[in-house]
């Protein structure tokens, strides 16, 4: 799996995803022109849509049909990273049901196992220019 990031200016970039762009700028107080979320944004973004589909995925596979059902992931900073990221399942399933579907979601969404594991990254200069805009 891979996205390219081409920088337009400032604080603003596109991003591309398969056949999808999306814009990424920080807000006027840090210097962008908020034409688009901010990254840290669409980190908690993709948190937040990822386990929405985990539990309506374990709902589904356990036969169960959610009435509704909304996810807010928020971050606290500490410095240059997120200390905790919090993530608020929302529905009017019965609680206790929903607290078990949660449960079994969590070994099922690929975004938050990711941050939750000692993960290796790495940087390197390619020796590729970046392909022409257009």
């Amino acid at each position: 799996m891979e996205v390219r990031a081409s920088w337009e200016g400032a604080y603003r970039c596109r991003v591309s995803v398969r056949q999808f762009e999306l814009r990424v700028d920080e807000p006027p107080r840090h210097g962008g022109d908020d034409t688009g979320p901010q990254p840290t944004e669409v980190l908690l973004s993709a948190v937040a849509a990822c386990f929405t589909l985990s539990v309506a995925h374990t709902a589904r596979k356990h036969g169960i049909e959610l009435p509704d059902l909304s996810v807010v992931a928020s971050g606290d900073y500490e410095g240059l990273s997120f200390r905790a990221i919090r993530v608020e399942v929302q529905s009017s399933y019965p609680r206790d049901e929903l607290a078990a579907l949660v449960e079994r979601a969590k070994r099922v969404c690929y975004v938050s196992n990711t941050l939750q594991r000692q993960l290796v990254m790495e940087f390197v200069v390619s020796h590729e220019p970046p392909p022409s805009p257009g």
